[in-house]
């Protein structure tokens, strides 16, 4: 088993900070979405707000277990890009 994938903080006073019929399968390992300076490139469902900011509240992809190696695909993939 690969349990650096996962990590839970049930004694966070925000957990589950995302709504979720599964709380034994929130993973808090990307409490902040390393994703979210992608902007409309990160793959979530997001919004932005009237004021412009990106809202990440109704996405899940950095909660769902199984979402670990595509989030570190995606981030090399961009740090590659930025090398260029």
């Amino acid at each position: 088993m690969e349990h650096y994938k996962f990590f839970q903080n049930t004694e966070c006073e925000y957990f589950p900070c995302h709504q979720t019929a599964h709380p034994e399968d929130f993973n808090c390992l990307f409490c902040y979405c390393p994703l979210y300076c992608l902007g409309k490139e990160c793959g979530g469902n997001f919004t932005y707000l009237e004021s412009g900011i990106k809202s990440c509240m109704d996405c899940m992809k950095p909660h769902r277990r199984e979402n670990y190696d595509m989030i570190i695909k995606q981030l090399s993939e961009h740090m590659k890009q930025d090398k260029k």
